[in-house]
């Protein structure tokens, strides 16, 4: 029986490595093997790639042979070295499943699109433009959409802390999943929060706190041909939300609740559905994305950030918003890679 063969990456470089393994996991458990045949190929933190029978957080000890896509067109696929050569892997479509720098930046999409094989998910100026806040903002912005007020900072930049009306959110403008980022309450501290984000990136974002609730959709699909998930909403104890860098998110939050559907009217959720829709069309994406807004008290919807190729783990918003939506984690990714597969 012919079955479409998919590459699953995994791992990568970034700060997220951890949270692409649970997210590769999940794909594993819920792909259809009767009609797709997966590989996976798993980027260690310094940038190996290797074949992987099946991701698990202690994959590398497990790891398989060396491989890489070939760059050549003609070859459409994998070339897993062996001992006497490369071996050739043709591959239908890929699932880069990777976060952060290296996965949604634009990276990996240029890689694909120079082996000419179809991939799920945004095409490379999308990714870059929507995994640098300050140009996803600028962009936003001038369509007519809110997003909150915020400075960029470069390196060599001189810097006054009475510049700001505190508090303020310092965050590396091109990371994810909340790393490196600091609310800041007073200007003695704003240098250090600075410092921690400059670990991450050399450009940093400077950004009003926005007053209201947290609130996101799930988007899948191309064009005017897209999908909303239900809408979720982050009620918070304190801080921010940052499930990612907790110790035991698959138990939940230390400091939050997330509410599938939110508990919120039919019409405001309509409202940020529709939003979504378009701050995904006004930044060019394609195959999927997970749309993060601020709901503010007088109503107005301010994007807060989008995410390109968001967790797909067991605690991830993402699924859990099409879930609620009525799709199996199996029905999305069917969706996803059929999508891939028109372009």
């Amino acid at each position: 029986m012919f079955k479409i063969k998919v590459a699953v990456l995994f791992g990568g470089c970034s700060e997220e490595h951890n949270v692409s393994i649970k997210s590769a996991m999940e794909i594993a458990a819920n792909i259809d093997t009767k009609k797709y045949q997966p590989y996976y190929i798993g980027i260690t933190k310094s940038g190996v790639w290797k074949m992987c029978e099946k991701p698990c957080l202690e994959w590398e000890q497990y790891a398989g042979d060396p491989v890489v896509f070939s760059p050549d067109r003609s070859t459409h696929g994998l070339l897993i070295q062996k001992d006497k050569g490369y071996e050739i892997q043709p591959v239908d479509v890929v699932l880069p499943m990777i976060h952060g720098k290296f996965g949604e930046d634009g990276s990996i999409q240029g890689l694909l699109e120079l082996s000419g094989i179809p991939y799920v998910g945004c095409d490379i100026q999308s990714s870059v433009t929507c995994m640098d806040k300050a140009l996803a903002y600028t962009v936003v912005k001038n369509a007519g959409i809110a997003v909150p007020g915020f400075r960029i900072l470069q390196e060599g930049d001189r810097l006054e802390t009475e510049d700001f009306v505190y508090p303020v959110f310092v965050k590396p403008a091109r990371s994810g999943s909340s790393f490196g980022v600091n609310k800041v309450c007073k200007a003695e501290e704003l240098q250090a929060a600075i410092e921690e984000a400059r670990k991450y990136d050399s450009k940093i974002l400077i950004e009003e706190a926005v007053t209201g609730s947290e609130v996101g959709c799930a988007i899948l699909g191309n064009g005017n041909d897209l999908m909303a998930g239900e809408v979720d909403q982050i009620e918070l104890r304190h801080g921010f939300f940052k499930i990612h860098q907790e110790a035991q998110p698959e138990k939940g939050s230390e400091n939050a609740v997330i509410r599938v559907p939110a508990a919120l009217p039919d019409e405001v959720r309509e409202r940020i559905q529709k939003t979504a829709m378009k701050i995904y069309r006004i930044l060019g994406c394609r195959g999927l994305a997970r749309i993060d807004l601020f709901l503010r008290e007088d109503g107005c919807i301010v994007l807060n950030e989008v995410n390109t190729m968001p967790g797909f783990t067991s605690y991830s918003r993402y699924p859990r918003m099409m879930t609620a939506a009525g799709f199996t984690l199996t029905e999305i990714l069917d969706r996803l890679i059929e999508l891939s597969l028109r372009r």
